[in-house]
């Protein structure tokens, strides 16, 4: 029995730097976030890759052999290292990768993303109010270096599959913030990106 922990202690961070040898820097993390109502708000209304649902993701920069995500959560643009990003989801993350003729692009997305680290949240979800929430700082990421709209823009709809009644939790949640509820204004979501033609999912990652 010994014999056999040691050879699964020997494994585990052998498994854990096979997973991470998987990425490269501008990679797309995709997941699947436990963020209670809003998130089921979210899924319901928006479809990613092979139909599942992702409700955040970030961008992966690989620096001296560490693994950091930029992402635009909590308060403010962020880096932060991929087990810190990890304990976001409750289910495994999908890799997003950019095909090969777009390659060319990621170091200026890169830098695009590294500059607007402190940037605050956007707790509006408005596109361009000079505030990034996930899926809106990897959209201009991507469209600052690539010159033109890389993935797309969509109208957004706060409102409940197949009825005009809004969620009740997107209800309360602009309450609290006091300002309208954006239905039908131009904006992106992470499910959106995980479908775009630009990328390949490359895998998943535990």
């Amino acid at each position: 029995m010994h014999k056999y922990i040691i050879i699964l202690l020997f494994l585990i961070p052998f498994v854990l730097f096979s997973q991470k040898s998987k990425l490269k820097t501008g990679d797309l993390l995709f997941q699947k976030m436990n963020c209670g109502e809003l998130c089921d708000a979210i899924h319901a209304v928006t479809e990613g890759y092979q139909g599942n649902d992702f409700s955040h993701l970030g961008i992966v920069i690989i620096e001296k052999d560490s693994v950091f995500i930029i992402e635009a959560a909590g308060n403010a643009v962020r880096k932060v290292t991929l087990e810190q990003f990890s304990k976001n989801t409750e289910t495994t993350m999908y890799i997003g990768r950019v095909k090969s003729k777009y390659k060319k692009i990621i170091p200026q997305v890169i830098s695009f993303s590294k500059q607007q680290i402190g940037i605050p949240y956007d707790d509006d979800y408005l596109y361009n109010n000079g505030k990034y929430y996930c899926s809106e700082l990897i959209y201009d990421a991507f469209l600052n270096a690539y010159g033109k709209p890389f993935f797309e823009l969509k109208p957004m709809t706060f409102m409940q599959p197949k009825s005009n009644d809004f969620f009740a939790a997107w209800v309360e949640y602009y309450q609290n913030l006091k300002v309208e509820i954006p239905e039908g204004e131009m904006g992106c979501n992470p499910g959106g990106i995980s479908t775009s033609d630009k990328i390949k999912i490359i895998g998943k990652l535990n």
